[in-house]
């Protein structure tokens, strides 16, 4: 995942190792995915315009437009074939996508070692709130001391009771789960345990139940007795006598003496495949029903930020990269960390839940680990040769782990959890998302060295960066191809007319080079015009299934109260989840995915495209910044705009409503350095064949300068990003529809306190920018936003013919399926709505239609509905 200040990510070439065996692909086909699902579509109601007008709803008038095409299938020829592994899911916690999400666990803050540390927010009792009754009194307060349960989890509850309440006066501790609360279902078992121990020599008397918000009592209570002075585990079951939403969990005590809690835990029994520490099920069921190909998984920023050094004295590291040793055995025995996205993680979700998850639901585990360099804006390279050794040993260790016999180190470690037999590791990444190259390029060459020498048969994922083009990606990937590298890493999330314009970003792409592996993309939001985007874009994605070989829609999953991110596949609450317009996308696609491509054509939608229009405009990112000397001047030398702010700045308008403008000592300063994006705008929305000068200096903060051009309003615009991403790099960044993309960037970065001559001259669609009178680069908005698209494939017996239209007119497409031997009727599922349309805990206009398309044979007709995806499955010899 790359974040918003956070940026972007081989050595001398070598032969590339051999294609898997056809015998290898065949078990990995076997293993990984049985079977496919047959056609699973989707109708609804729709979501946002792009700027080009593609996705902007028609007219409420009589007769829907109609746009003539032609799509002919050369079905005697075969293409690519389409590896059973290509789609799949990519996992990581943020959104809290674990505890509190996909990991069942209701208790927050279970072992009391919330941090400030993790957010500023937090301390050891965050989500706990003090509790008595019957004349009970005490005192509590979270140690960490050397009566602790264990190293590795260091704090826990000290409750000093004073024993004035008598035989029924109780005092404790109440938690209030997540969110709202713990959802909890009448008569329905869940599982507490704790450890505990006290300095009573006649025990302490501890009771459990479940409670409402205002400390009614929900179920029959939980008696227990902590005996002896020495931690151990205590075990019960509790049962709700209602449904709620907003439960709490009360642990109280009775008597006097000290009483030591840790690792207070409450789960459903009901979990995914009824697992112990186990995953949440309604969220499992929607991942497994993806059918996915694999699961990549833990992350993500969160894989190699923070340190690299271990868990341990003397500093106990709390920010570190996600290590996997972390992450198994038992869980009041694993570590824990400051997640990279502002909150906790317990990692009571570890490595091998995950691989057990993998195994669940068909999918092949591809773990990620740390290369010593930090990504996602950290952008620091390690330099400690004893520890890049010991995270590679770790990383041999994690392929024992999966794959080693039971008489094997890790191998037996794995088995003394419950699994005796290999999980089948064959696919490893290494980093993510680095911004040096070299030096992460450099390291990764050490890992990939150990790993082939030990285990030939792994691939080895490296990557290409936090973006889709750039001076990073294109060393990266000259690096990864003079070396031989099975498998890139690209990530990308852009504008829905990004994906439209690249539906043949891979056509180009040599096919004796690296594999591409697109491991996190996404349309930035979650109406159904993103994921419209996201399914032309698809199309492209399987009609060269020999050069992109696996690919994972990201982020999964979205707690809807609380998250980092958007847009998510799959969001939810702490009782409910819903499928977001992509998720249904998605699950159309990896349903019904076929086994090979078959040559195809369509005809194109007739574009018509016009010069870069808009005013000018100024803003900032958590920076203080000045500007002066504002100049817009016309092709043809007329002046259209000359400010120097002397007397003011009314001829400028707030755009995003942000920051804090005024005119200081002749010229226009933003002086909030907090604020984000704090746009003002000033000229005609009409002008075009012009040039902007400006000059702009960096008062303070993170960042530099944005300059703004081609502003139509705050979600139609291009600007560029002087030393954006935390001051590491910039960009020319393109707004459509309210969604990003990046036209152009390099490695520039901005000083303080220096004043920088800014000039972007436009020219019809070329644009040519100046920094200090050099020029800096130029690019050519000119691509087409295709949205009309398709792809065909051959599952077994079947023609699958995929075809999005994504604009407000309907397409009446002449279809030759190249064949006479094809059923009468074909199955149609179709996903079609109105493109601001949005799925919700309340309602999901976007969901499958299916229905029969009779009339079938070698051609026929058929009108694809505007803002749609359909897939056609056709028996065909």
């Amino acid at each position: 995942m790359n974040a918003r200040a956070p940026p972007v990510r081989h050595r001398a070439p070598r032969a590339r190792r051999p294609e898997p065996s056809t015998s290898r692909r065949a078990a990995l086909r076997t293993r990984n995915r049985t079977t496919r699902k047959a056609g699973v579509l989707v109708s609804g109601l729709l979501a946002t315009s792009l700027a080009t007008g593609l996705l902007t709803q028609s007219p409420a008038a009589a007769e829907p437009a109609v746009t003539d095409y032609t799509l002919s299938v050369d079905a005697d020829r075969t293409g690519p074939a389409i590896d059973p592994t290509m789609y799949g899911v990519f996992f990581e916690d943020i959104n809290n996508a674990a505890d509190g999400g996909l990991y069942a666990e209701l208790v927050q803050n279970r072992s009391f070692e919330y941090s400030p540390v993790d957010n500023r927010a937090y301390t050891p009792l965050t989500a706990w709130q003090q509790t008595a009754s019957g004349g009970a009194t005490g005192t509590l307060k979270a140690v960490d001391d050397a009566q602790r349960l264990n190293e590795r989890n260091r704090t826990h509850l000290r409750l000093d009771l004073a024993g004035t309440g008598g035989t029924t006066g109780r005092f404790g501790i109440v938690n209030s789960g997540y969110g709202a609360g713990m959802a909890l279902k009448e008569g329905t078992r869940y599982d507490f345990s704790v450890w505990a121990r006290t300095d009573s020599a006649a025990g302490t008397r501890l009771t459990t139940e479940l409670r409402s918000g205002d400390g009614t009592v929900l179920s029959a209570p939980l008696d227990l007795t902590v005996r002896g002075d020495r931690w151990a585990k205590y075990t019960g079951t509790l049962v709700p006598k209602v449904t709620t939403t907003a439960g709490r969990l009360a642990v109280t005590g009775r008597g006097a003496g000290t009483l030591r809690l840790d690792m207070v835990s409450l789960f459903p029994r009901d979990t995914y495949k009824g697992r112990k520490n186990g995953l949440r099920k309604d969220l499992a069921d929607k991942i497994a029903a993806l059918d996915p190909g694999f699961l990549r998984f833990p992350g993500g920023c969160l894989v190699n930020t923070g340190s690299h050094d271990a868990y341990e004295a003397p500093n106990w590291e709390r920010r570190r990269s996600y290590q996997w040793k972390d992450t198994i055995g038992p869980v009041e025995q694993r570590a824990v960390n400051a997640n990279f996205w502002g909150y906790h993680q317990s990692y009571g979700l570890g490595y091998y839940e995950y691989f057990q998850f993998s195994e669940d639901i068909g999918a092949m585990p591809l773990p990620v680990v740390p290369a010593l360099v930090t990504g996602c804006g950290e952008n620091r390279a390690t330099d400690d040769p004893a520890l890049l050794r010991r995270h590679i040993q770790d990383t041999l260790d994690l392929i024992e782990f999966a794959n080693g016999p039971v008489t094997s180190p890790w191998g037996r470690k794995r088995a003394e959890m419950g699994h005796p037999k290999p999980f089948g590791l064959t696919h490893l990444g290494v980093g993510n998302e680095e911004n040096l190259p070299d030096a992460f390029f450099a390291r990764f060459t050490e890992f990939r060295t150990a790993i082939e020498a030990r285990y030939p048969e792994i691939t080895i994922v490296s990557n290409s960066g936090p973006s889709s083009g750039g001076a990073t990606f294109d060393r990266l990937w000259d690096l990864n191809r003079q070396a031989g590298v099975d498998l890139v890493d690209e990530h990308y999330y852009n504008s829905p007319q990004w994906f439209l314009e690249n539906n043949n970003r891979y056509d180009s792409y040599d096919r004796t080079g690296p594999k591409v592996f697109l491991g996190e993309y996404a349309s930035r939001d979650n109406r159904f015009s993103n994921a419209l985007s996201e399914a032309a874009f698809m199309t492209g994605l399987e009609r060269n299934a020999d050069v992109v070989k696996l690919a994972s829609y990201a982020p999964l999953l979205a707690d809807v109260h609380q998250n980092q991110w958007r847009p998510d596949m799959i969001w939810f609450d702490n009782n409910r989840s819903w499928g977001s317009t992509s998720y249904e996308v998605q699950k159309l696609f990896m349903n019904n995915t076929g086994d090979r491509v078959v040559p195809s054509r369509a005809s194109a939608t007739p574009s018509v495209s016009g010069p870069i229009t808009g005013a000018i405009g100024l803003s900032t990112w958590a920076t203080a910044a000045a500007y002066d000397d504002v100049e817009v001047t016309a092709a043809n030398g007329t002046s259209l705009l000359k400010d120097d702010f002397s007397a003011g700045a009314s001829r400028w308008t707030p755009a995003a409503g942000r920051g804090a403008w005024a005119v200081e000592d002749g010229a226009y300063v933003q002086s909030d350095e907090a604020a984000e994006n704090t746009l003002v705008t000033a000229g005609d929305t009409g002008w075009q064949d012009y040039d902007l000068k400006v000059r702009a200096t960096k008062k303070s903060g993170r960042e530099g300068f944005l300059v703004a051009f081609g502003v139509r309003d705050t979600g139609n615009l291009f600007w560029w990003n002087l030393g954006g991403w935390g001051n590491t790099r910039s960009a020319v960044e393109k707004t459509a529809g309210g969604g990003k993309q990046s036209l152009l960037e390099n490695a520039t970065t901005i000083e303080t306190g220096r004043p920088y001559d800014i000039h972007v001259q436009v020219r019809g669609r070329q644009v040519t920018l100046y920094l200090d009178g050099q020029k800096w680069g130029s690019f050519t908005d000119d691509k087409t936003a295709e949205p009309f698209r398709h792809v065909v494939t051959r599952d077994k017996g079947d023609l699958v013919v995929k075809v999005v239209n994504a604009q407000a007119t309907a397409a009446r497409t002449s279809i030759d399926l190249g064949t006479a031997d094809v059923a009468p009727t074909a199955r149609l599922t179709t996903l079609e709505g109105a493109p601001d349309a949005v799925n919700s805990a309340d309602a999901s206009p976007i969901q499958p239609r299916r229905s029969t398309l009779a009339g079938i044979g070698r051609t026929f007709t058929h009108t694809f509905p505007a803002h749609s995806v359909t897939f056609l499955r056709v028996r065909a010899g």
